[in-house]
C-alpha cells in the first residue's frame, strides 16, 4: 500500500509539473503579445499548480516588472521585486531572477544595491559564470568597460565555452579597437552557439574589412526581464 501511495503521489506531482509547464508556456505567449495582466493571471495559475517552481515565480516576476514600468504601477514593482526573491529562494542560483532583479534595483534607482546583489552571487558561487557575465553588464552600463572586462575574462575562466561572456567580450574588445581580438571572440562563441545572426554580421563586416575598424557597434540593448520557456533562447549579453 505504501509503495502505491508513493506511486500516486509521484503521478500526482508529474500531473502538476505538466500543467505548470503549459500554463507558464501560455502566459509566455501572453506576455510576449504585450497582455501583461492575462499573463499575470496564466502566471499565478501555474505557481498553484506547481508553488515550488522557481521558473514560475520569475514568470510572474517578470509580467509584473513589465507592467509596472509600462502603467507606471509602483505596487506592481515592489510585487516583482519580491517576487524574484521568492524565485531565488526556492533556486538560489536563479540566473534570469537574479538578472530580472538586479535590473528592477536600477530601474528604481538602486545601482548600488544591484552590484551588491550580483557581487554577493559571484562570492556564494564561485563555480559560476553567470554571475560575473551579469555584473560586466552591469559595469559597461555605467562607464566601466576595463572592469567588465576583467569580469568577463574570470567568467572564461570559469566557463571556456560561455557563448555569452564571448560574444559580450567581443563586443568590448571592438569597442576598444582591438578588432583582431573582438573577431577571435566572436568566432568562438558561434563556434558554440551559431543562432547569434547579429555576431554572424559583425563577423562578416570585420573580416571584409580585414578586421580593421568597421561600423561601430552599439552599447548593449537596454536590460530587460524575459519568461522562461522549455526552449531556452538564443545567447544574449
Amino acid at each position: 500500500m505504501l509503495a502505491v501511495a508513493a506511486a500516486s503521489l509521484a503521478s500526482a506531482a508529474g500531473c502538476s509539473r505538466v500543467t505548470s509547464q503549459s500554463l507558464n508556456a501560455d502566459g509566455v505567449r501572453l506576455y510576449q503579445s504585450g497582455n501583461y495582466q492575462a499573463a499575470t493571471e496564466q502566471f499565478q495559475k501555474a505557481i498553484a499548480s506547481n508553488p515550488e517552481s522557481a521558473d514560475g515565480y520569475y514568470n510572474l516576476a517578470s509580467s509584473l516588472h513589465q507592467s509596472g514600468k509600462v502603467q507606471n504601477r509602483p505596487d506592481d514593482l515592489r510585487r516583482a521585486e519580491e517576487l524574484y526573491n521568492q524565485a531565488l529562494n526556492y533556486s538560489p542560483d536563479h540566473a534570469d531572477s537574479y538578472r530580472g532583479l538586479a535590473v528592477l534595483l536600477t530601474d528604481t534607482g538602486r545601482r548600488d544595491a544591484a552590484f551588491r546583489l550580483l557581487e554577493g552571487w559571484a562570492a556564494r558561487s564561485p563555480q559560476l559564470a553567470d554571475p560575473r557575465i551579469e555584473l560586466a553588464r552591469l559595469l559597461e552600463e555605467s562607464g566601466s568597460s576595463q572592469q567588465a572586462t576583467t569580469r568577463l575574462v574570470e567568467a572564461l575562466v570559469i566557463d571556456p565555452q560561455n557563448a555569452r561572456a564571448l560574444t559580450a567580450l567581443g563586443r568590448l574588445r571592438e569597442q576598444s579597437g582591438d578588432t583582431a581580438q573582438a573577431l577571435a571572440n566572436y568566432e568562438r562563441s558561434l563556434n558554440v552557439n551559431r543562432f547569434q545572426p547579429e555576431i554572424a554580421a559583425r563577423v562578416a563586416m570585420l573580416k571584409a574589412n580585414g578586421s580593421a575598424s568597421a561600423l561601430p557597434m552599439g552599447p548593449p540593448s537596454q536590460p530587460t526581464t524575459r519568461t522562461v520557456q522549455q526552449t531556452r533562447p538564443t545567447v544574449r549579453y
